[in-house]
């Protein structure tokens, strides 16, 4: 059982709250919250049983478990708010895939309850399951993940410190704070790191990274922090940008002591580089039919007005596409238009984590292209 998740004996309210925490938001929260208390109360008399589904949850799969079962209804299908839908897969969308269906599901070969068995008792524990169709967006579920799901680079201001850190696939959850222990495993502790050019600002700011943050990778790349400082952390995220209703890359956003927050969406990551490839790719050509003076219309006239208009959307390069796979987070000072510091390269300390999941796809992305015409080769 994972660190800090509780036993099926700490009580329904505790156990409930640990398994919310999870989920991942692809229902609504009262209705995550009636599956979840729905399913504890049919394992009520299995304490193993309950004890396997939390390990697997909270420990996102990490090792083997138990089959966690329920009875089977007359039609296969469970009640739950109003809604009916088949057990397996209320399950694992809840706390695996937010947008699967219901013919996407295999059960893994060590399941001896599985859906498809027929048997008076199903399996709902989600990591007895795989899916096998990619969804709608084209994101290759079953392709290799990456020996590592992220790298973190340390900076004061512009200067990078110490070596990249590097977080194995099998280790879900990473800490990041300010003390001086050796780092490894799923610690890395900025407070031991030396900076021959470290200004006051920076020496003064590290004194409170204390707990600093916990970041979380969950289902197939989907990121989530925790901030355990007792100090607001900064963080440039495209996810939080489309949730506040702000532009891609236009916000910073405050992370206050405490706060528990998905910062990270693989899917809309994979949609926006699928668009923004797209439109460098269409916006070069048009660029280039621009310059020959072959688009008809008024614009067309000696080819330089329309290039001028489609030169930003022909712009966009490898780095900016590579944005869209990393999360910046400053401790203590912000930065961004409500701040004095225009840039997080003028903050005192702060991280960059590179999303390697998300970098393999958009590797894919590019590959998959058109080699002419187009800016990103």
């Amino acid at each position: 059982m994972s660190l800090g998740a509780p036993a099926s004996s700490a009580g329904v309210p505790s156990v409930v709250h640990s398994l919310m925490c999870h989920r991942q938001g692809g229902d609504s929260e009262s209705f995550a919250k009636r599956a979840i208390e729905s399913l504890l109360k049919k394992l009520k008399e299995k304490k193993d049983e309950l004890d396997s589904l939390i390990a697997a949850v909270t420990t996102n799969g990490a090792h083997p478990s138990k089959c966690v079962t329920i009875q089977r209804t007359l039609d296969g299908r469970l009640q739950v708010a109003g809604r009916k839908g088949f057990p397996h897969v209320i399950y694992a969308r809840l706390w695996r895939w937010p947008d699967l269906h219901k013919n996407e599901l295999k059960h893994v070969k060590f399941c001896q309850f599985a859906f498809d068995l027929k048997h008076d008792s199903v399996c709902v524990n989600p990591y007895h399951y795989e899916r096998v169709v990619a969804p709608a967006s084209g994101l290759s579920i079953q392709s290799t993940g990456p020996e590592f799901w992220c790298s973190i680079a340390y900076f004061e201001m512009d200067v990078p410190v110490g070596e990249i850190f590097k977080v194995p696939s099998g280790c879900p959850v990473v800490t990041v704070d300010g003390y001086v222990d050796p780092s490894g495993g799923a610690r890395f502790c900025l407070g031991q790191l030396s900076n021959v050019h470290r200004t006051d600002a920076s020496e003064r700011a590290r004194l409170h990274i204390g707990r600093g943050v916990q970041l979380e990778c969950r289902g197939e790349g989907d990121v989530w922090m925790r901030c355990l400082s007792d100090h607001a952390v900064f963080v440039q995220s495209y996810h939080l940008d489309r949730e506040a209703g702000r532009a891609p890359g236009d916000a910073v956003h405050k992370i206050y002591p405490g706060a528990h927050i998905k910062v990270f969406d693989l899917r809309q990551c994979h949609r926006q580089m699928h668009q923004q490839a797209a439109t460098a790719q269409a916006a070069a050509a048009a660029q280039a039919a621009a310059v020959a003076g072959t688009i008809p219309g008024p614009g067309s006239v000696g080819g330089i007005a329309p290039a001028v208009g489609l030169s930003a959307a022909a712009g966009i390069g490898v780095d900016d596409l590579r944005r869209l796979c990393i999360l910046r987070l400053s401790f203590v000072k912000g930065w961004g238009p409500d701040y004095p510091r225009q840039s997080i390269k003028h903050t005192p300390c702060w991280i960059e984590v590179q999303l390697h999941r998300a970098l393999q796809l958009l590797d894919e992305v590019l590959h998959a292209m058109p080699a002419e015409p187009g800016p990103l080769r």
